[in-house]
């Protein structure tokens, strides 16, 4: 009997190990890799309907990894699997190429959940992050037609400009330094901003110093 293949992109073992037992009963687990950048070979040459990818990799970090994924499988839905509760972050996967953005920290029965509704060609967000996105919709209807910077961009952008490292900025937020530099770079390439200094001239411009 066939069924729908997955591939597990990881790099905890133990976490790879728990997800294949998860899922085993009811999905052909064709794969799983520690690794994303060895992962983009195994995924073309294994052509999964669909792969469940962690965000916090080493090497290459799942914001890299997911955008090439889609572009060398099309057909392949991406689930994110992260602890990065951003609802910013959680929407850009989903409006550029992922199927689905769950939390680590959900509950196992949301992964099968979220890899049948991808398979049926929908899209699964978890709970709390779909709430945080409603919100935010909520307070600015026109958030996803505006060039401008959103709450957590002026956040960024005020600490980087005060100085601080993106160590120091995730620290002062709460988050990693890897969503930082996500921010930071969507900052960059949504205002065409070069280095650092354009960074600085956007936050006087946008007055969040």
């Amino acid at each position: 009997m066939w069924r729908p293949t997955v591939l597990l992109i990881d790099d905890h073992t133990l976490v790879l190990d728990a997800f294949k037992k998860l899922l085993e009963p009811e999905f052909e687990i064709v794969g799983t890799v520690s690794d994303s950048q060895a992962a983009m070979s195994v995924a073309v040459d294994l052509k999964p309907d669909v792969i469940v990818l962690d965000l916090g990799m080493p090497r290459m970090n799942g914001m890299e990894a997911g955008p090439e994924l889609k572009k060398r499988l099309p057909r392949t839905k991406v689930i994110v699997l992260t602890m990065n509760e951003d609802s910013e972050v959680a929407r850009e996967t989903l409006r550029l190429w992922a199927s689905g953005y769950l939390l680590k920290k959900s509950a196992g029965s949301e992964l099968v959940r979220a890899i049948r509704e991808a398979l049926r060609g929908r899209t699964y967000v978890t709970p709390m992050t779909e709430h945080q996105l409603q919100e935010q919709f909520i307070r600015n209807p026109e958030f996803e037609h505006t060039k401008g910077l959103t709450p957590r961009q002026r956040e960024v952008l005020k600490l980087l400009a005060e100085g601080r490292t993106m160590k120091e900025t995730a620290d002062v937020l709460h988050v990693t330094p890897r969503t930082i530099a996500f921010h930071k770079y969507k900052i960059m390439e949504e205002f065409g901003l070069k280095n650092n200094s354009d960074l600085v001239k956007l936050a006087l411009r946008e007055k969040v110093v």
